[in-house]
Parts: C-alpha cells; structure tokens; sequence
C-alpha cells in the first residue's frame, strides 16, 4: 500500500513538474513565438518570462527578428544577346511581422530564392551582356523594389539586394580579355605616339633655339672681327702715311707680292726663259737706284716736283729693261716653239703680244699717290 501511495505521489509531482515547464516560457531578445490555443492563433510572446496554459497553450514558430543574410546559389541567365550567364545574388532582409511570416506562406525563405531568380532572368534578359555587366546597381534597385513589394504583404522586409558575380561563358571571358587586351594596346600606341610627338616637337624647337643663337652668336663674332679689321686697316693706313716709306719699301713689297700674283687660279699658263734672271736683275738695279736717288730714311717734308721728275727718269729706265725682258721672253717663245708655233701662238686668242710700256704707265702702276696720302 505505502509503495502504491508512493508511486502515485511520484507521479503527480512529475506531472506538476510538467505542467510548471509547460506553462512557464523564456523568450530570449529579438526572437517572438507564436503561440496557437487548441490549433488557432493565441498570441505572439515577446521577449522575457511568459506564461501559458498547459496543455492548451503551444509555441508554432519561433521566428529570428534580426536582419538575415542569404547568399543565393548561382543561377543560368539568358541575356539579350544570346548568352548564357551564371549569376551570384546575395539578400539582406528582416521579419517584421512574425504572424504573417508563419501564416501567408510556408517557407518564406524558399520563396524569396524563388522570386528572386525569376525577377532576375527578367532582368537580365532585356539587357546584353555589355550593359548586364556595367548595370549593376541599376539591377539591384530593380531587384529591390520588386521583392520589397512583393514580400511586405508577407511580413518580411528586403533591406538590400547585390549582385556578387556575373560569370559569362570562358569563350566570352576570352573574347573580352583579347578585346582588353587590344584596347590597351591601342591606348598604349597612342600614348607613345602623342610621347613622340612632343618630343620632336620639344627636339625641334630646341634645334631651331639653338640655330637662332648660333646664328646670333657667328653675327656678332663676324662684325667684331670686321671692327677688329677696319682698326688694323686703319692703324697699317695711318702708320704708312706717318712714315713715309722710301722706293726701296715699296719695290720690296712688289716683288713679295709677284708670287702671290702667279699663284691666282686665272694663270693658265707661265714660260720662263733663260734670261728672266738677269731681266730681273736689271729691274732690281733701276728699282735700286730709283731709291739711291731717293733715300731710305723717312722724310716728313718731301719736294713733289723732285720726287716726279727722279720717279719719271725712274720709270722710264725701268721700262725700258721691262721692254727687254718682253723682247727677251718672245724669242724665248720662239726658239721653244719654233717658226711655224710661233705663228700660231701669236694668231690664237687669249695669248695677245704684249704692248711696249712707256714710262707713263710704269710711273702709274708703280709710284703712289702722294696727294691721296
């Protein structure tokens, strides 16, 4: 009997046990429960110690209220042009309303994943694959409007919608790449075309400096050589007229100029005879006693009347030895070329006889203007 009694007592302390875990309920921060009483809707339990009728009373769903992340498995989309794309979406959303989250639709979350690929193959397939890929934010704001405002009669808000990846096809990715790669190239030719132009641009306008200063600088050096001259012309001119050289000076300074003379490119042709050294000789005694007659030292008071008439006896002694020498030089001419030579050389143009010179002329071509002086 005591262990009937016993067994009894046991066993309402269990249920009483029961009963106490029945009716008492611990809801923990943002999460509600939804509470049916006999199959229908009771109440939704907040957070916090609740309490419910035993037996009677029961939880159908606990529904998360915080902001929820899912990440979409990648779905086959067929774009405009053609060409089938794999994209990756994630959704953020949150329940607001745990009562109709549980009793207008049986898995809301299935359900999202659903409307979500539907309205992105909408999407996606007015656009080509160009835009697809440049248009994201355009398709996020798409995607967002349509699930928020199929979802809230849900009880469910969708916070935010993004696109993680576009994959097109390998064939396309290569075909993008080379494109890429070309337009790089292109811009990269570009680049070094513009580089080059402005270098020689840069080299040019250098050069063109450079020529301008150089120029400048070959002007400036020839017109200071050119006032260096003129003073050196002007000291020598000065110099001659303040120390009245003799005849001496001057018929020493004819004869260096007679190699400078034959040197010119116009002299074809030169016939020395035998005798020019001794026709020299001559020209040198008159050309010596023209200066005897003279006198080497510098005079600063000279009589024109006695230096014309010793320059005219002068000259007429030495034109007549410049007679001789031509005389002597013609039949140096015909002994080399004989008679019949002769003839012709004396009848070809360009080797004229040369004219006997008087001694007007030799005074003219030989004796300075003193006036000028």
């Amino acid at each position: 009997m005591e262990l009937v009694i016993a067994v009894v007592f046991g066993a309402i302390a269990l249920l009483t046990v029961i009963t106490l875990i029945r009716a008492v309920r611990i809801v923990p921060q943002q999460r509600m429960d939804v509470v049916e009483r006999l199959g229908r809707y009771k109440k939704t339990l907040g957070p916090g110690l609740n309490l419910l009728v035993p037996f009677v009373d029961a939880v159908r769903t606990k529904v998360d209220m915080r902001e929820q992340v899912v990440s979409f498995p990648p779905q086959p989309v067929i774009t405009s042009d053609n060409l089938v794309v794999s994209i990756d979406t994630v959704l953020y959303f949150k329940v607001v309303d745990p009562v109709r989250a549980t009793y207008e639709i049986s898995n809301f979350l299935q359900a999202i994943e659903q409307l979500t690929v539907t309205t992105l193959r909408n999407v996606i397939g007015s656009l080509d694959l160009e835009r697809a890929l440049t248009s994201r934010e355009e398709i996020n704001r798409h995607l967002s409007g349509v699930l928020d405002e199929t979802t809230g009669r849900w009880g469910i808000k969708v916070t935010r919608v993004e696109i993680k990846a576009i994959e097109p096809p390998p064939s396309i990715r290569d075909s993008m790449e080379k494109q890429m790669r070309a337009e790089r190239d292109r811009r990269a030719a570009i680049l070094n075309a513009e580089g080059h132009k402005q270098s020689q641009i840069l080299s040019a306008e250098g050069e063109k400096q450079a020529a301008v200063l150089r120029a400048d600088g070959d002007r400036q050096a020839r017109v200071l050589q050119a006032e260096g001259q003129a003073k050196a012309i002007r000291t020598v001119f000065d110099a001659i007229h303040q120390a009245n050289p003799s005849q001496k000076v001057l018929a020493y300074q004819y004869l260096q100029a007679l190699p400078q003379i034959a040197n010119g490119q116009a002299n074809k042709v030169w016939i020395v005879p035998a005798e020019l050294t001794k026709a020299l000789e001559g020209l040198g005694g008159a050309l010596g006693g023209l200066g005897a007659m003279v006198g080497d030292a510098p005079s600063k008071e000279v009589d024109s009347g006695a230096v014309e008439r010793e320059a005219a006896a002068a000259a007429e002694a030495a034109a007549a030895e410049a007679q001789r020498v031509n005389d002597e030089v013609r039949a140096a001419e015909a002994q080399v070329g004989g008679g019949g030579q002769q003839a012709g050389l004396a009848g070809q143009p360009g080797l004229p006889a040369a004219p006997p010179m008087t001694a007007t002329d030799f005074l003219k071509s030989s004796t300075p203007d003193r006036e000028q002086g």
